[in-house]
């Protein structure tokens, strides 16, 4: 993703917009600028791109609830129920590159507008078809359209980075971000409620709460939000950063923290449910724990970049992958001892370190390239150059592995699929997260933190 906004000033049209709703005049690094309209502007487009992610995440992640109402009736099984949420991850991971590019294309408000008008879609199809009877095709191909809501997270982004200084993107992308991931516990207590109270017979429900917040979503975003004129996608930087080592590394951690996340976030409700028949019997008794993990996944996000700021995010990457390896050991143990309360603590650790390293490993993507400056820098490039070049590959590393790294949710999801129908556990599974986190906390000190002549300082 690299989306610029380029400060041109056209003081013909007040402080920027014109009744078209595109912005020509956007100059967020100018002080007084920012003091008397940027901030202002910048800050509504915010609330209304977080409201919109937010859904979205929450459409994106529905079936990993809806699996919960497919009781006997349905006549699908444990494998074909985690196939149902592995369809709509794919999708939004395929999804995201292009939502990255269509803000600069048709505008930030526009496209916020129709993506998150677009999520009736899939809504709609669900209310139509979620019956009994209904054939395991016609339900993967519902779930793949919810697949959509997990194109927002991109494009979102991509359209708050234009509108912020580059001394509160950090801040800004954070509040976005977190506030989308919300939208996945979010969802799960809905599908708790509806269960508490309509009961497992009437799915439809959870879909019918989402229309008119589907609806108020594009309404806010048509009549609050802006289009940045000069925002353009820069190709060139998608290019160069496609043929840095370095894009294909942080990819691969994002795969291990995001991936982490959205996977668990779709997988934890139906593995309860399997690997504890006995003390979840009924689906409202594991709806009452599957937001919990999501919840403070997102909420502890911010921590993960905080403390990358504070002490270098390679240090804190590589230290939560130890952590989450050494909680996937945990559940690993309790599974094999079928003791409950350890299972739910290993994976609640997961969720957690999860959200830690959603923060560090986006706080070293412009660390990894600020370094790489300063070294031009000394060896006599101009400081302002290589500062925008940075700033420029930082932006599209970002989109790259934001999609990549949500693919990590797929494989999630099959890793479960493939144990429980091999061993009937997900104890294979789970050995297999021991030892792709073991891979990253390697990679990271391999080629972030191992003195070394090349290593990159500062990340």
């Amino acid at each position: 993703m690299s989306i610029t906004a380029t400060p041109v000033a056209t003081h013909d049209e007040g402080p920027g917009r014109t009744q078209s709703r595109w912005i020509k005049d956007w100059r967020p690094e100018d002080p007084q600028f920012w003091a008397s309209t940027g901030e202002r502007v910048a800050r509504r487009n915010l609330v209304f791109s977080i409201l919109s992610e937010h859904i979205g995440f929450s459409v994106w992640s529905m079936w990993s609830v809806l699996v919960l109402f497919l009781g006997p009736g349905y006549g699908f099984d444990a494998a074909d129920k985690f196939l149902l949420t592995c369809v709509p991850t794919l999708v939004g991971a395929v999804l995201r590159l292009p939502y990255t590019f269509a803000v600069a294309k048709f505008g930030g408000r526009n496209w916020t507008v129709f993506s998150a008008a677009l999520l009736l879609v899939p809504v709609a199809l669900g209310a139509v078809v979620l019956e009994p009877g209904v054939s395991l095709g016609t339900l993967l191909v519902v779930a793949a359209v919810a697949g959509v809501g997990g194109g927002n997270f991109a494009s979102s982004m991509a359209n708050i980075n234009a509108f912020y200084p580059e001394r509160r993107k950090g801040w800004a992308l954070g509040l976005n971000a977190g506030g989308g991931n919300l939208g996945v516990a979010a969802v799960q207590l809905v599908g708790l409620l509806v269960l508490a109270t309509a009961g497992r017979e009437h799915p439809r429900v959870v879909l019918a709460i989402y229309v008119p917040l589907i609806v108020l979503a594009a309404l806010g975003a048509w009549w609050k939000m802006d289009n940045l004129a000069h925002a353009k996608n820069d190709k060139r930087a998608m290019r160069a950063v496609c043929r840095d080592p370095h894009t294909w590394i942080m990819s691969l951690l994002y795969i291990g923290t995001f991936g982490s996340f959205i996977g668990f976030g779709f997988a934890f409700g139906q593995v309860l449910q399997v690997q504890f028949k006995a003390d979840f019997d009924t689906p409202i008794k594991a709806a009452y724990l599957t937001f919990l993990g999501p919840l403070l996944g997102s909420l502890i996000r911010p921590v993960g970049g905080l403390l990358a700021d504070r002490i270098g995010g390679a240090k804190v990457t590589f230290l939560n992958f130890v952590a989450m390896a050494a909680s996937a050991g945990v559940v690993l143990l309790a599974s094999t001892q079928k003791s409950l309360p350890l299972f739910l603590a290993g994976f609640i650790a997961l969720f957690v370190f999860s959200g830690v390293g959603n923060g560090s490993t986006y706080k070293m993507i412009p660390a990894i390239f600020r370094a790489k400056a300063a070294a031009k820098v000394m060896h006599g490039d101009d400081l302002e150059r290589a500062g925008n070049e940075a700033r420029k590959l930082s932006s599209a590393l970002i989109g790259v592995a934001g999609a990549i790294g949500a693919f990590g949710g797929v494989l999630v999801n099959l890793a479960f699929r493939q144990s429980f129908l091999d061993t009937g556990t997900g104890n294979r599974a789970y050995v297999a997260f021991i030892a792709f986190y073991a891979v990253c906390f390697a990679v990271t000190w391999a080629v972030y933190l191992r003195p070394s002549a090349r290593k990159l300082s500062a990340v």
